[in-house]
């Protein structure tokens, strides 16, 4: 493992899609690689890995520089919205980007935040949210949005 962080976010996924998601999720930020996919042993060798024989064990990876490690774990844990990860965007052009790429469940978006395919929250919001949300206007505006709106919340301060 190449992990240069003391802290870094560990992400089980419930229905065996981890590395099709690594994969993804490196194709979407700048700056990420996979540094190692290690797979479980075949399920032959230990009744502990039935049905697990070429899942994910361990994936190390980079999201622009952001170390992960996740792994295929089964069905026992499910992500939810207790835990999201936040892409501070510098335009509005780079909002719409992220949003296109992770945003897939149109029920759960709401004030930045989306849900993709994958089951994970994300919090797609501008580098300078807390300016634009200083008065009341800008922050009733926010709470109608789902993807936010750079102009809108700025006409409103």
């Amino acid at each position: 493992m190449s992990i240069s962080h003391k802290i870094v976010p560990s992400l089980w996924f419930a229905h065996n899609d981890c590395e099709e998601a690594v994969r993804y999720y490196v194709s979407v930020f700048p700056d990420s690689h996979i540094d190692s996919i290690t797979y479980y042993p075949d399920e032959n060798l230990d009744v502990h890995f039935q049905g697990m024989t070429n899942k994910v064990l361990t994936a190390v990876f980079s999201l622009n520089g952001q170390d992960f490690i996740a792994l295929d774990g089964g069905p026992e844990f499910q992500f939810n919205e207790a835990i999201s990860f936040t892409i501070d965007c510098a335009d509005q052009a780079e909002l719409d980007y992220y949003w296109g790429k992770l945003s897939h469940v149109a029920a759960a978006e709401q004030c930045g935040w989306a849900k993709d395919r994958y089951g994970l929250s994300w919090q797609i919001v501008p580098a300078n949210i807390a300016a634009l949300t200083q008065t009341p206007a800008q922050i009733q505006a926010l709470m109608q949005m789902k993807k936010i709106d750079i102009a809108t919340l700025a006409a409103l301060g």
